[in-house]
C-alpha cells in the first residue's frame, strides 16, 4: 500500500494531477518546465487513463524510469474488470476505449493494467522542503503514519474530506507537511490546511496541473 521516495536522488520533483489520457498535455507541461528525464521525477496522483484519447500512451508511462504514480479509482476499475468483475462501471466512467481496441493493442493494455495493479496507494516523498504524502482521493485518517492500515477504497474514492473543506470545515492531517490529492475536478488547485487538491479537469479542456515540490 505504501511506497517511499528519497528526494535526494533527484534534482527536481513534480506532482501531476489526473491525466486521463491527455498524454500530449503532460508532454507539453514537461517541455514548459524543461524537464530532464535523467535527473528529474514526475509523480502522478493517479487516474492515468479513461475519458481522454491517448490512454495506452499514458499507461506506458508506468515503464518510464522518470515516472511514478499512485493507484487511482480508474486504475482500480480496470484492475477489477480484468479480474473478472462487472465492466458497466468502468464503461460508464470512460473505459469504453479498452473494449474498442484491436486484439494486439488490447493485450498490450492488459499487460500495462497489470503493472497498475502493483502501484502503491500512498507515496511518501521526503524532500528538501519537507515530507509530502501523495494519494489519489484522500488519506482517510487524521494522522499519517507510514505503513498504517487504512481503507483502500477510501484512499481511491473518498470525497468526504474535500466536501467538508469546501464548506469551511477543514482540519490538518498530522504526520506530514503536505498532502497532495487528485480525484475531484476543480477550477484551480485548491489548498485546505495542509491538503492540496490538483485535479483541474485536464480531460474536460482545462489545464493539466503540474507543481514542483523540489
Amino acid at each position: 500500500m505504501y511506497h517511499k521516495i528519497d528526494g535526494s536522488e533527484y534534482r527536481r520533483i513534480f506532482i501531476v494531477g489526473d491525466i486521463h489520457g491527455c498524454y500530449k498535455k503532460l508532454m507539453d507541461a514537461l517541455d514548459r518546465v524543461q524537464f530532464e528525464r535523467e535527473t528529474d521525477l514526475v509523480v502522478s496522483v493517479g487516474d492515468l487513463a479513461d475519458r481522454g484519447s491517448q490512454n495506452l500512451e499514458c499507461y506506458e508511462l508506468l515503464n518510464a524510469s522518470w515516472f511514478r504514480a499512485v493507484r487511482g479509482n480508474h486504475e482500480q476499475m480496470a484492475i477489477d474488470v480484468l479480474a473478472g468483475g462487472a465492466f458497466d462501471t468502468w464503461i460508464a466512467n470512460g473505459g469504453r476505449w479498452f473494449f474498442s481496441l484491436q486484439e494486439s493493442k488490447k493485450h498490450q493494455a492488459e499487460q500495462l493494467i497489470k503493472l497498475a495493479e502493483k502501484l502503491p496507494l500512498v507515496i511518501e516523498i521526503n524532500t528538501d522542503n519537507g515530507k509530502y504524502v501523495i494519494a489519489h482521493a484522500d488519506y482517510p485518517s487524521d494522522e499519517y503514519v507510514y505503513g498504517k492500515p487504512v481503507s483502500e477504497q477510501l484512499v481511491v474514492w473518498n470525497r468526504k474530506r474535500l466536501n467538508a473543506a469546501m464548506k469551511g470545515e477543514s482540519n490538518e492531517i498530522a504526520g506530514a507537511d503536505k498532502f497532495i490529492f487528485g480525484h475531484t475536478p476543480l477550477v484551480k488547485p485548491s489548498l485546505f490546511k495542509n491538503q492540496l487538491y490538483i485535479d483541474t479537469g485536464a480531460v474536460f479542456g482545462n489545464t493539466l496541473t503540474l507543481i514542483q515540490i523540489q
